[in-house]
């Protein structure tokens, strides 16, 4: 068994992983990539690597304050852009969650993956997880 993976924590984020992204393939197809994608889940769960992941709902709503609080429904970005969902890792460094996120089976129809560290602080110097 491999020894357990190391406490840096990551987010991968999925883009252009709306319905719109699988129209083309038939639900033979769509069946075999959820497959393949919950394979590829498991396996990194089974290991110690995913701690959580979830797919987003399309309806959003972005709230902004600047010259005043406006909340807008949405959806916003073009498809390829919004997250459409979220995996978060506990690894060793950049290079495994690039090669986690490297092997994931929706990249060949068109998913789009950012690799993320999750910073102990914001810029603001508030820690994670604690109030200001």
């Amino acid at each position: 068994m491999e020894s357990p993976p190391a406490s840096v924590p990551f987010l991968l984020l999925f883009r252009n992983s709306g319905p719109e992204t699988h129209l083309h393939l038939s639900p033979e197809q769509r069946q075999q990539l959820l497959a393949r994608w919950n394979a590829w889940y498991d396996d990194l769960a089974a290991t110690g690597r995913a701690v959580e992941g979830q797919p987003l709902e399309l309806a959003t709503r972005v709230v902004s304050g600047a010259g005043g609080t406006r909340v807008v429904d949405g959806p916003f970005a073009e498809a390829k852009e919004a997250v459409g969902g979220y995996v978060k890792l506990r690894v060793g460094g950049l290079d495994e969650a690039t090669a986690i996120a490297q092997r994931h089976p929706g990249l060949a129809y068109g998913l789009i993956i950012e690799v993320r560290q999750l910073a102990e602080s914001c810029h603001l110097g508030v820690t994670a997880g604690r109030r200001p």
